[in-house]
Parts: C-alpha cells; sequence; structure tokens
C-alpha cells in the first residue's frame, strides 16, 4: 500500500508537468491525472494495479485500467487477438455469440495494460456470497443475476446472454488451449455476458500440482452454470440451444483450421515461450479436428460438455482458490447479504423504529416454502415498508453478523431442524413467533449491532418487495407445468437424417418434453431404432443411456451401411424412446414411425418429430 501510494505521488508530479497525455491502451483516450482514491491492487501473483485516471472530457467518467508488471502481455494480447477472430467469423455467420473482447497492451518487458471491465465481478466473488464452499453449490451465478436483474424480462435477457457467452468461451478456451483457469479469472456482468481474463497460459500448457495437471477438464462449464442456462437443477430444452450453438460455434471455427494454424505459426519466433515449436501448433490442430466431419465433431463437443459438466476436478480447483484468497481479503472485505444488490445503511436509510413480523405467505418460486412478510418502521412519520424474507436469509443475516460481532451480543437464531415436515403450515407458524421474538431483540440490540449497514441492508426494500406491494397474486403451483394436452403424448424427438454413399445417418440430437414415470420420477432415457420390415431384427441400433431427465441430449449418430436407395424407400424408420429400469422391463415413453420415401433424401433433413402411440411422424 505503501510504495503504491509513493508511485501514485509521482504520477501525479508527470501530470502536473506535462498536463495530459494518451493512455497507451488506446491513444482515443486523452488523460488529464490520476485520482488516488480509486487506486488499488489486485491480490494475485503479480499484484497488478487497479489505476484510475482523470478524463481530458468533462463530461466523460474516470478510465480505469489494470497495469500488470512481471507478465507477459503480448500472450494475452495474442490470445484476444485469436478470440478476436473467432467472434468475427461468427457474426459473418450470422452468429453473435455476445463475447466481451477487452483491450490489452503490452508497453514493455513483462509489463502492459489492460482494460477493466465495468459492472463485472469475479466468480469468486459471486461464489463466496453463498459462503467458502460457494463453488460447490449450483445457486450462486443465478441468484447474483436475478440480483441484478430484479424484472423478469430483464432476468430472461441476462440468461439469453449468458447462454451465448458461455458457449463461445467454451470454445475458444477449448480451441486455444488456455489453461490456468479458476474462478478468479472468470467473469460475469451483471447484463449476464461471461468472459475470460488473464491467458498467461495457453496451448495446454496447464499448470501443475506435483505431478497433478490443475486444469482437469477440457474446458471450464460447471454445474452452477448449467443451473442458470436450464433454469433450475433439472435439464431443460434451453440446454439444447445451448450445446447446439457449442457445436455450431465449433464447427464454424473448424472450417478455418487454416487460418489459426497459419496465423499462430507467424508468431513461433517471437520468443512467447508456449509458442515455440510445432507441438504447440499441434495442440490447435488436434483440438480442431479437421479431418472429422461436422456430425463426428458434434458428437465429439458434446461428449467434452458432458465430460466438463460432470468434473469434481474444476469445482475443487475453485474450492483451494477460495481458501488461498480468504488470507488476503479477510481483513478487509466486510461481509454482504447475498440477496441484496447494494448496500444501504442508517445515514441513506433513515433510522428504523421498530419491526415487526406480520404472517407467512406460502410461495412455490423460485422453490415451494414460505416467506415471512416484515413490517419496518422509521423514524420518519408515517413511513412504513413491508418487506419479504424466506427463512434461509434470516439464517444468512445472522452468519454473517457473526462474522462481525461476538455471540455475547446477537440474540439466538432460531433452531433451523425440526422434527417432521420442515415446510409444513405449522412449522412455518412457529418459525414466525420465533423470528419475531429473533428481529425485535437484534433492533433493540446494543448500537453497534443495531445501527450495522447488514441489518439496515437486510430490512431494505428490494425491487421484489416494491413489486409485491398491495398485491397479494394467487400462487401458480410449479406442477401445473407437467400439465400436457391429452391430444400429444410423450415430447419431441430432434433428428438430422442423411443418405450419402449407400448409408443412411440417423443423428439424434436432443428430446423435449418426455412424461415423468408413473412414480413421478424422472425416466432414464435412451432411443432405439429399426428399419421396418426387419423379421430378424438386425437393424436394431441405440444411443447410450441419459440419466434422470425428461430433456435429454445425445448428438449420436447412429448408421445403417449398405442399404441401397430403391430398398431404402421401401423401409420405415421406427424410432422409439424407453426408459431403462434395470432388473425391470423398460418402460416405452414413446415412439415414431417415419417413411423414408416421404423425405427428400437428396439433402439432410432435420426436425423436431412428435412421439406418441404407434403412428407417423412428421416434422
Amino acid at each position: 500500500q505503501a510504495i503504491l501510494r509513493e508511485g501514485l505521488e509521482d504520477v501525479a508530479q508527470f501530470f502536473k508537468a506535462h498536463g495530459s497525455c494518451r493512455l497507451p491502451l488506446s491513444p482515443s483516450l486523452l488523460v488529464k491525472g490520476i485520482v488516488p482514491r480509486d487506486c488499488s491492487y489486485f491480490n494475485s501473483n503479480a499484484v497488478p494495479l487497479k489505476l484510475s485516471f482523470q478524463n481530458v472530457d468533462p463530461l466523460g467518467e474516470n478510465i480505469r485500467v489494470i497495469f500488470k508488471c512481471g507478465d507477459d502481455l503480448r500472450q494475452d494480447m495474442l490470445t484476444l487477438q485469436m478470440i478476436r477472430i473467432m467472434n468475427k467469423i461468427w457474426v459473418q455467420e450470422g452468429l453473435d455469440m455476445r463475447m466481451v473482447i477487452f483491450r490489452c497492451f503490452s508497453t514493455g518487458r513483462g509489463r502492459g495494460m489492460v482494460e477493466m471491465i465495468p459492472n463485472a465481478e469475479t466468480l469468486r466473488k459471486i461464489q463466496v456470497e453463498h459462503g467458502v464452499t460457494g463453488s460447490f453449490k449450483d445457486r450462486p451465478l443465478a441468484d447474483w443475476l436475478q440480483k441484478h436483474n430484479p424484472e423478469e424480462d430483464e432476468y430472461e435477457k441476462a440468461v439469453e446472454n449468458f447462454i451465448y457467452s458461455c458457449a463461445g468461451c467454451c470454445v475458444a478456451t477449448y480451441v486455444l488451449g488456455i489453461c490456468d483457469r479458476h474462478n478468479d479469472n472468470i467473469m460475469l456482468k451483471t447484463t449476464g455476458h461471461m468472459f475470460h481474463i488473464d491467458f498467461g497460459r495457453f496451448l495446454g500448457h496447464a499448470q501443475m500440482f506435483g505431478n497433478i495437471k490443475r486444469d482437469r477438464a477440457p474446458f471450464v462449464f460447471t454445474s452452477d452454470m448449467a443451473y442458470v442456462i436450464n433454469g433450475g437443477d433439472k435439464p431443460s430444452s434451453r440446454f439444447h440451444d445451448f450445446v447446439d450453438l457449442c457445436c455450431q460455434a465449433y464447427n464454424l471455427i473448424r472450417k478455418h483450421t487454416h487460418l489459426f494454424l497459419n496465423l499462430l505459426g507467424l508468431m513461433l519466433s517471437c520468443g512467447i515461450p508456449e509458442l515455440s515449436d510445432l507441438e504447440d501448433l499441434k495442440y490447435v490442430y488436434d483440438a480442431l479436428r479437421p479431418q472429422d466431419s461436422d456430425a463426428d465433431a458434434t458428437t465429439y463437443f458434446t461428449r467434452l460438455i458432458e465430460s466438463s459438466l460432470g468434473s469434481v476436478a474444476t469445482k475443487l480447483n475453485f474450492f483451494i482458490h477460495n481458501l488461498a484468497q480468504m488470507k488476503f481479503t479477510g481483513s478487509e472485505a466486510r461481509p454482504t447479504l447475498s440477496f441484496a444488490p447494494r448496500t444501504h445503511t442508517l445515514k441513506t436509510s433513515g433510522r428504523i423504529r421498530d419491526v415487526f413480523l406480520c404472517r407467512h405467505e406460502r410461495v412455490f418460486n423460485p422453490s415451494k416454502g414460505y416467506t415471512y412478510v416484515v413490517k419496518v418502521q422509521r423514524d420518519n412519520p408515517g413511513e412504513v415498508t413491508f418487506v419479504q424474507r424466506t427463512f434461509e436469509e434470516f439464517q444468512e443475516l445472522h452468519n454473517k453478523l457473526r462474522l462481525l460481532f461476538p455471540s455475547s451480543l446477537l440474540p439466538s437464531f432460531p433452531s433451523r431442524f425440526i422434527i417432521g415436515r420442515s415446510r409444513g403450515e405449522a412449522v412455518a407458524e412457529r418459525r414466525k413467533e420465533e423470528l419475531n421474538g429473533y428481529i425485535w431483540h437484534l433492533i433493540h440490540a446494543a448500537p453497534e449491532v443495531a445501527e450495522c449497514d447488514l441489518i439496515y441492508t437486510f430490512f431494505h426494500p428490494l425491487p421484489r418487495d416494491e413489486k409485491a406491494a398491495g398485491t397479494n397474486p394467487t400462487p401458480k403451483p410449479a406442477d401445473a407445468t407437467w400439465a400436457r394436452s391429452l391430444g400429444k403424448v410423450g415430447g419431441e424427438v430432434k433428428l438430422s437424417i442423411s443418405y450419402k454413399n449407400n448409408k443412411l445417418f440417423i443423428m439424434v440430437m436432443h428430446i423435449r418434453g418426455l412424461p415423468p414415470l408413473q412414480d413421478g420420477n424422472d425416466p432414464d432415457p435412451y432411443v432405439k431404432t429399426y428399419l421396418l420390415p426387419d423379421p430378424q431384427k438386425t437393424t436394431k441400433r441405440k444411443t447410450k443411456v441419459a440419466r434422470k431427465t425428461c430433456n435429454p441430449t445425445y448428438n449420436e449418430m447412429l448408421v445403417y451401411d449398405g442399404i441401397p436407395r430403391g430398398d431404402l424407400e421401401q423401409r420405415e424408420l421406427r424410432l422409439s424412446v424407453l426408459s431403462e429400469e434395470g432388473f425391470w422391463e423398460n418402460i416405452l415413453l414413446g415412439e415414431v414411425g417415419i417413411r423414408l420415401r416421404d423425405l427428400d433424401l437428396a439433402q439432410e433433413k432435420m426436425g423436431w418429430f412428435a412421439l406418441g402411440s404407434r403412428g407417423h411422424g412428421t416434422l
């Protein structure tokens, strides 16, 4: 801190002598001074500086940059340039992946400037709002986006941005072999755009932990990211869109394999340690698999997504990073509430005179349970507000207060564990009385507790409280989403069917809207096909089994070889979707028959086919 202050004085003297200068980051940025109170440093290995410059334009905001010393920023510049070219290819093909690409400029050996993206936070800071084990939980990213996008249409737009940008990041980081991926160098904007920073390791040069690679998964795609995409912990049709986007983006880049190999080949002699020989170029060649067909590459990348999503190593890496950072942030970082977008104080909100928990209400969204309505009275006469908080949010407040104050200053918190059904009406009523006593004692505690920012933030109305004020809509049970019209049974399957060189290719892509089993559980679905007539059952083909889902993704190719076109036109493709039941007989979930003579096999046919009882499918 002392060294930083000394350095800032030198910079201030420079501006006194020269008046203004252009930033190397971009010649269009003209600055006239430094803002010391906004300058600080990051706790990573190279301890980069966070600098804020005064804009010469009186209407312009301060210009914030990162200055790094000790890292070869030429590698970051090259990586960002490659990602920029990928983005241009996607946009030219009509695919806007909504990538965030920032400026980066090497100003000398092992030093340079990096643009700071506003309104963005690292995944680590978002996850630790839910505790040090936040990286193992599924909800942190979705809750953070909900906090910053309280309106339904805002949140949907943020999720859409997340799906596109996350798909772009998965493809770009895999193709370029970007390593050392932890939750402090992946960032999320409040608008839902995800992006990666700090490209100190690429082309597969992974950081080692003894003899173990730190980056064990093909790329970073974790269950909390899938939770945002699916809108919950079960796969939905939005996950199909995500997989399709990834595969489409990957195939578009593969068409330009030689462009990327040539551009990287030109840089072999520039002295970047991780791009120095043909083995480094071979990494990109192997990642792009130019010898594969688009269908094979789609299957390959789908398996990579599954592998990354199933990797515990990534979350463990995030968790270790959370622990490592605790020693740096323990003293200066004040705890905040994960569900509140900003901090409120006694000064900004007005003194709270009294609080009273009026009633509990049944809620169905985002999950079934109860919320408690609290009446908040302030010193200002007639100023009364109502806020809605869940038991878990009261518990988070108490846990955060315990980080700031000794237990002797705090009232005891009601027990979370109750024998019997913990969501029942009687339990909610009992908790209402206990929570009422808890918040009364909190407001009448010692002034340092009662007047702290955490309490004033907790009782400040959130956008959801303002929306609920004066209305009491009838809740719609979540189970209503399972209602299906009687005319349609069993959902739909997405297929791509093509015929080439006496071979029939059937790509089983996704299924959506499968019915749950009779016991209410999700099925373990797989697809089975036959070419009828087939008395000997020699044409049976099967996909792998997806586990516990009504919306599985397969992207598997089923091939029938050596079938002349004339023969094919007499055949019918019979596709069945079954649930694997172990020792019991597998359950038929739906099927479709497709007369191949009805399809123009000269070109690929792709679309959704309705599943149902025995009948012919239509696109």
